[in-house]
């Protein structure tokens, strides 16, 4: 039995999957609501998955898996969906892991944000940093924002991708799309280029060196709202994270332009939703007077009591969310503990909820 990747694709955006995993000696397997589920058949052989791959990837892209080990890429599935593909060599065979990217653009409710985070859309400059674990639902997040500043305001928004995942078409904004790789060669490149682009939203996929932070924390203190994205969790780590790429010498300048330019950091992670699908939970850290200090100062360990008193600024600590989404009968109590920050912490308050907590031995 040969496996046909429309098939594949068709019921993935039936069953509303979110990955596809395609690997030799197992059949391809659906990721829904989380968990794996593999497709009925037989497991996939070399031939198959290299099949596979060659049906949606370029010549250019399957020249860049087999000489460099990888190639991403995203593509679209007739006017269905589109899906961000990695293509992975392992044990000399071709894999792919394919993420489903919904056509539709949710809302900031529908995502679970507050309604305060409209007021941070409306900055005239500074950096939002949306930041969480891979596949936690930033790109969602961040294009929701996008749309809701593409329907609000007026402008020229740039995204800087690699690849480009949720299409933006032009509404109140003119909307440049650019693809590292296709259009511009690194982000770093997009970003210096951006300024020169008359720009008001610049939007930064990924900020993963020293050279694009830099060029991002500049194009936010020059006058531009920025948008960026961190693989950490939480606002005092991602802090940490963005002063410690760079030299020793620097510290010093880089948390006084951050402490100055931050208007935000939305930390996130994605939940198993009570009754199928996913649910995000938020830490959202509003800059205060008092929260630019600490960075100035140092002393990010002491931003987290900051969020925990900024309620009425629109700010919430991840574990209060999380216990909010448990009381809601959102998530279950072993959800919440597995993706707390303070996992102890969370076990007492959810037995002090009269919440049974599950115990491993």
């Amino acid at each position: 039995m040969a496996y046909e990747m429309n098939d594949l694709l068709e019921l993935m955006v039936d069953q509303g999957a979110s990955d596809l995993h395609i690997q030799v000696g197992q059949p391809p397997t659906l990721r829904m609501s989380g968990s794996m589920t593999p497709v009925d058949g037989p497991p996939l052989t070399p031939a198959d998955t290299e099949a596979l791959m060659q049906s949606i990837a370029s010549e250019a892209h399957q020249e860049r898996a087999k000489t460099e080990g990888g190639a991403d890429f995203g593509f679209a599935f007739m006017d269905r969906a589109r899906f961000r593909v990695s293509v992975m060599k392992a044990k000399g065979n071709y894999g792919m892991v394919l993420r489903q990217i919904p056509n539709k653009m949710f809302g900031l409710r529908e995502i679970g944000l507050p309604d305060k985070v409209k007021e941070l859309l409306c900055r005239p400059h500074g950096l939002i940093l949306v930041t969480g674990p891979t596949g936690s639902g930033k790109s969602t997040t961040l294009a929701s924002m996008v749309n809701w500043i593409n329907e609000n305001r007026d402008g020229h928004m740039i995204t800087i991708e690699d690849p480009i995942e949720y299409y933006h078409p032009h509404k109140k904004c003119i909307v440049t799309q650019r693809e590292v790789g296709v259009d511009v060669m690194s982000f770093s490149d997009a970003i210096r280029g951006a300024l020169r682009q008359d720009p008001d939203v610049i939007l930064v996929g990924e900020m993963r060196d020293l050279e694009t932070i830099e060029a991002a924390v500049s194009a936010a203190e020059t006058g531009h709202l920025v948008f960026g994205t961190l693989h950490t969790t939480g606002a005092a780590r991602t802090v940490d994270r963005i002063v410690d790429a760079f030299p020793s010498h620097t510290k010093d300048q880089i948390r006084t332009q951050l402490a100055s330019g931050i208007i935000a950091v939305i930390s996130q992670v994605l939940c198993k939703k009570v009754g199928g699908g996913r649910i995000a939970g938020y830490e959202i850290m509003v800059a205060t007077t008092s929260i630019q200090a600490l960075i100035r100062e140092n002393k990010t360990y002491r931003i987290q009591s900051d969020i925990q008193t900024g309620a009425a600024l629109g700010m919430i600590g991840l574990d209060a969310h999380l216990m909010s989404l448990v009381n809601r009968g959102m998530i279950q109590a072993d959800e919440a503990l597995e993706k707390a920050q303070a996992t102890e912490s969370m076990r007492d308050s959810l037995i002090a909820a009269g919440i049974e907590v599950p115990t491993y031995e």
